[in-house]
């Protein structure tokens, strides 16, 4: 579940190493697409009332993560139908401070829509995907 499809406009994947941000970005264009949102949630050094992070840890339930991003995909284009290719794409196991954790990458024809549902693709897979983080301090 990570190298991206040699047919369709959706990949997903769930990876234990890092995720190909650029790769994603760049499968995504497509000649009748003028607009390319690419979101990298990476990871950082502290969160609320919390300092001293050195990476994050993800586990997932494995079985169901594709289901899940699939039903993202799947309702992004119900509500955006001129939506073109989507990638989501997420990490499991250690990701060290800087590294990306998920990717998400939506091509459009207009750029309204291809915010539209890149910020609907992340903020759906971080509510309902079954991924669980955990921060690690020093």
């Amino acid at each position: 579940m990570s190298e991206h499809p040699d047919s369709g406009d959706t990949w997903i994947g769930l990876l234990r190493s890092p995720l190909p941000v650029d790769e994603a970005s760049a499968w995504v264009v497509r000649p009748d697409c003028g607009a390319v949102v690419t979101f990298s949630g990476t990871a950082r050094d502290h969160s609320e009332g919390v300092e001293g992070v050195t990476r994050l840890d993800y586990e997932a339930y494995e079985e169901h993560v594709g289901s899940s991003l699939s039903s993202v995909a799947e309702e992004a284009r119900a509500k955006w139908p001129v939506v073109r290719r989507i990638v989501l794409l997420h990490r499991v196991g250690e990701v060290p401070v800087g590294e990306s954790s998920v990717v998400v990458a939506v091509s459009a024809p207009h750029r309204q829509e291809a915010f539209d549902a890149a910020r609907f693709c992340i903020d759906t897979l971080k509510a309902t995907a079954p991924i669980w983080k955990r921060e690690v301090t020093a």
